[in-house]
């Protein structure tokens, strides 16, 4: 079996006993001196009858079953309610904390609540069970171990929040409190690099240990929140942002061109999408997808540009028609150079445009208004 985590390289073992240390990638691992089944199996033996035996390894997992099973699905079997099952789980775990055989296992949970601590004192479940297993039924009898230890907290998902696991309260308030803070701190799409979002949050906590402030304990701490994530290109931003949440090309190819900066041509769009994200993007398709989206602008033959970047929608006469009406009449040079700063196009494109006398005309001055 294989059970291990990640912790910042500055950090001491505290209380974890009998572990040993590895490194595999330029990470510190640390495998837990006992086998979890193993020890699930001992605190079993403190519970009080069938029914609540049943119960608790329904309700964890833990007879070999694939899915966790709800407090109505167990119910159903005794004919009672879902509020009946859960003040039978909770009267055996309380057993089982009362029990020798919970004696036993201390020292096992004690080296749970430690990794926990030296992980940044709190950190997403589904990170927690990754890191303390390999297989699925292992993960099962770590989560039901938490469960009953009366040192561990959990917090259940919400929609700012994943699910997660903490040893001190006020601690993981800190935590929460400085991710709202970094949340109302972020503006629209912007995104930032993973030092610059490790060093915003970590001045929006106060207090914090100087043990924790490592990367690789705000980078999980972080993972907590629902609200904030990071893009493949591992910019980090507001989760509902478009330079965060990718679900097709369309979203890859505006991450492409802003990460360019400047208009690119549809095939080289698919030509780095590609590149950047290893998902094949065909150039027809690419183009085809950007023609029907808000957020590019065809600004030469075959350029696309982000319309936030101040460009806007058209033909070149519909781009000469709107700076017309909003600055008013304007000489062919003025017009020429303005244009082009949103259309890659040639001067006499433009000037061909302006002899439409259907759309502009040529004042006395020689100026061109709209007609």
């Amino acid at each position: 079996m294989c059970f291990y985590v990640v912790l910042p390289a500055d950090l001491t073992y505290g209380k974890i006993h009998d572990t040993t240390m590895t490194m595999q990638e330029n990470k510190t691992t640390v495998t837990l001196s006992f086998n979890p089944a193993q020890k699930t199996k001992v605190l079993l033996t403190a519970l009080p009858n069938e029914r609540s035996l049943d119960v608790i390894t329904r309700r964890y997992g833990l007879n070999g079953q694939k899915d966790i099973e709800t407090l109505e699905s167990v119910g159903s079997t005794y004919g009672i309610t879902r509020e009946r099952v859960r003040q039978i789980e909770n009267n055996a775990l309380k057993s089982i904390q009362k029990s020798t055989s919970y004696e036993k296992i201390v020292d096992n949970l004690h080296e749970l609540a430690d990794l926990i601590e030296l992980s940044g004192g709190v950190i997403p479940e589904d990170e927690l069970v990754q890191m303390l297993s390999c297989t699925e039924k292992t993960k099962k009898h770590i989560l039901f171990l938490l469960s009953v230890g009366d040192k561990f907290k959990k917090r259940k998902e919400t929609p700012e929040f994943t699910a997660h696991w903490y040893t001190d309260e006020a601690h993981a308030h800190t935590v929460r409190e400085g991710l709202r803070g970094l949340t109302r701190n972020l503006k629209g799409d912007v995104t930032l690099p993973q030092e610059e979002i490790v060093e915003m949050y970590v001045k929006t906590i106060n207090n914090t240990p100087k043990k924790f402030k490592d990367i690789e304990v705000p980078l999980r701490w972080l993972k907590l929140s629902k609200k904030i994530d990071k893009n493949p290109l591992g910019e980090w931003g507001l989760a509902d942002s478009p330079s965060v949440r990718v679900k097709g090309i369309r979203d890859f190819a505006y991450l492409t061109l802003k990460r360019h900066g400047s208009p690119m041509h549809f095939s080289e769009v698919a030509k780095n999408i590609t590149e950047l994200f290893g998902r094949k993007a065909h150039s027809a398709t690419t183009h085809n997808e950007l023609i029907k989206d808000k957020r590019f602008v065809l600004v030469g033959r075959g350029l696309y540009a982000l319309e936030e970047w101040g460009y806007s929608s058209g033909l070149v006469r519909d781009v000469i028609r709107n700076l017309l009406a909003n600055e008013g009449p304007l000489t062919k040079k003025d017009i020429v150079d303005k244009v082009k700063r949103e259309r890659y196009v040639k001067d006499n494109t433009i000037a061909v445009n302006l002899q439409d006398a259907k759309f502009f005309a040529r004042m006395d001055d020689g100026t061109y208004t709209v007609v």
